[in-house]
């Protein structure tokens, strides 16, 4: 259905079918296009256009707020949107409350998967309520989600990792600016963005060695296998569609499934595209184990080609160049974990020492401000070199479990 709407009404995810005026006004070479770059967006608001034509069958409609398409979807997102920022949370207090969000987000993701796989819908207002649940978690401490759930165990990954990647695109959303709206919208891409993989055989996902070229081909149709499963459920925007189909495009043109190029891939994309990696390489695999979390940041800032630069950036900025639960050696000699970002450097978060590089020995824990303290970090240290256990309960304070933190 066309429909001519004022440009202050156009948001990412629509189809633009016509800009009422001369190229001269807008200067866009094309006049039908699927807006999903953040830049076009802002180009064509600043520009003399005073309104378009939209598509909304090739993409979304124009609801209030730049809310989802389903009547559903915009009644929960509404109330939601309502509701008071809470205040920030010790680290300590939120992870244990993270728990249970993690816990209540895979059983959640489990059941949609399931029911998506075998050709359903899902229900707008569970999903939208249930980003909702990891967003207020990251708004309550930016950081304890997202790092408990990259302690998912290898034979949970796909559910989990789904909800980690929930959790680094709202967080990521946020630290690019994006309106609310557009933060949910992030939110529901990384929830969604890997839904192919339950089309792809569980003897291929799980396969301890290297994958045959036949295998790869395989594992290479999950994009398109998950936005055909997404299909069924008509509130699910393009923006979504677009993460799930995009997100292991490169800069470079050597991703797939269309080895897209640096300008022709989405704001989302890219962001999925980091945010994917980053949880797929600090997360245990039946193949390998996972990246400690500075190590992870560094290897990620070297891959020239890979990433969009500006939102790799705020991507390190959101996280950390020493992320929650890195493990580091200060010029102090002591060694200790990362326990909290500072809000004021990149450089000096709160570390946890509990080791001694010099004596080689353990010594009395204590918690060392960095922004506060002459100390400083001076190397990122490997757990495997040094052969320390539980790190993790370190950081998050939780006892390590017989199973897994979210059963």
């Amino acid at each position: 259905m066309l429909k001519c709407i004022p440009t202050s009404q156009v948001r990412l995810g629509m189809y633009v079918q016509k800009l009422n005026g001369a190229w001269t006004d807008h200067g866009f070479w094309k006049n039908s296009f699927l807006l999903t770059r953040l830049q076009d967006l802002q180009r064509l608001r600043q520009s003399q256009v005073q309104s378009l034509w939209i598509d909304t069958e090739k993409g979304d409609d124009v609801l209030p707020d730049e809310l989802p398409r389903s009547p559903a979807v915009t009644s929960t997102v509404a109330a939601l949107a309502q509701s008071a920022v809470p205040p920030r949370v010790d680290m300590k207090v939120e992870v244990a409350r993270a728990v249970k969000v993690c816990a209540l987000a895979k059983s959640a993701v489990v059941e949609m998967f399931s029911d998506l796989r075998m050709g359903g819908a899902i229900d707008p207002t569970r999903v939208v309520s249930l980003v909702d649940e990891i967003s207020q978690s990251i708004l309550r401490h930016p950081h304890a989600l997202i790092s408990l759930a990259r302690l998912k165990r290898a034979d949970e990954y796909t559910y989990m990792h789904s909800v980690a990647v929930s959790g680094l695109m709202i967080a990521l959303a946020r630290q690019l600016g994006l309106s609310p709206a557009l933060v949910q919208e992030a939110g529901l891409a990384g929830l969604f963005h890997d839904v192919g993989k339950m089309a792809i055989p569980e003897g291929i996902l799980s396969k301890a060695g290297k994958l045959t070229e036949a295998e790869f081909e395989i594992v290479r149709s999950h994009p398109q296998e998950g936005v055909n499963m997404l299909r069924n459920s008509p509130h699910i925007s393009a923006l979504v569609l677009d993460v799930c189909l995009h997100h292991h495009e490169k800069c470079n043109g050597e991703g797939y499934p269309h080895g897209l190029l640096q300008d022709q891939i989405s704001l989302f994309a890219h962001m999925g595209a980091v945010c994917d990696v980053y949880d797929a390489v600090t997360s245990e695999r039946p193949y390998k184990q996972g990246w400690g979390p500075a190590d992870a940041i560094q290897k990620m800032a070297e891959w020239k080609g890979h990433f969009d630069e500006r939102v790799f950036q705020a991507f390190v900025r959101c996280m950390g160049i020493y992320p929650v639960g890195a493990l580091v050696r200060l010029e102090s000699g002591r060694i200790g974990v990362v326990i909290e970002q500072s809000q004021k450097s990149l450089l000096t978060p709160r570390v946890k020492v509990f080791f001694s590089a010099r004596s080689r020995l353990p010594i009395i824990q204590v918690v060392v401000n960095l922004a506060e303290q002459r100390d400083k970090i001076v190397a990122r240290e490997s757990i495997e070199d040094w052969g320390f256990k539980h790190i993790d309960e370190l950081w998050s304070g939780l006892p390590k479990p017989k199973g897994s933190y979210f059963s």
